[in-house]
């Protein structure tokens, strides 16, 4: 399986890129790194910069179908930057109405109340986003992780770097392939 990670060109909690990547090729998929912009993406470990990371795609140059599923790796500026590129958000929206996995960590589910695919669904996410999550129509729990089916894509979410553990094991049990446990 081919699975997106969707960033903008900074601002992405490196382990939220880097756990989750290592996950999914252990698992025997291939994690391929999307950006707005082509170059690197500079990733942060909380406000200090961390590792710079290659571009393999990006938005625009190949379609959405492409992709078997999406990770959302969070971080404060990376899903507010993604949030205001309609590419972006649209490619988000494209696998949700597709029926194809998404997975969201921290701050990453600011994208997908811009991509308006929340009504009806149940997530976590880093706290402060409860708010924006409800007037999105979705329902904010406050879980390590939580796998939502309702149709027509399985969204998996969590809060923060912490609980990495669960979502990569749930990232991993969605996409086939045996389960690393992540960090």
């Amino acid at each position: 399986m081919r699975i997106a990670f969707l960033m903008a060109p900074e601002g992405v909690e490196e382990a939220e890129l880097t756990v989750p990547w290592k996950a999914v090729l252990e698992a025997g998929s291939i994690p391929r790194l999307v950006s707005t912009k082509p170059g690197v993406v500079r990733a942060y470990h909380h406000l200090d910069k961390a590792g710079a990371h290659a571009v393999d795609h990006v938005l625009g140059e190949d379609p959405a179908e492409v992709f078997d599923a999406l990770v959302l790796p969070g971080g404060l500026a990376n899903p507010d930057a993604l949030r205001t590129d309609r590419r972006a958000v649209a490619f988000v929206r494209e696998f949700f109405e597709t029926g194809r996995p998404v997975a969201a960590i921290c701050h990453a589910p600011w994208t997908l109340v811009e991509a308006d695919v929340l009504r009806g669904r149940t997530l976590t996410s880093y706290p402060s986003l409860a708010t924006d999550i409800r007037n999105a129509g979705g329902t904010w729990v406050d879980e390590e992780v939580h796998v939502c089916r309702a149709a027509p894509a399985t969204l998996i979410t969590s809060r923060r770097p912490r609980d990495l553990k669960a979502f990569c094991g749930a990232l991993v049990a969605e996409i086939g392939g045996r389960s690393t446990g992540g960090a």
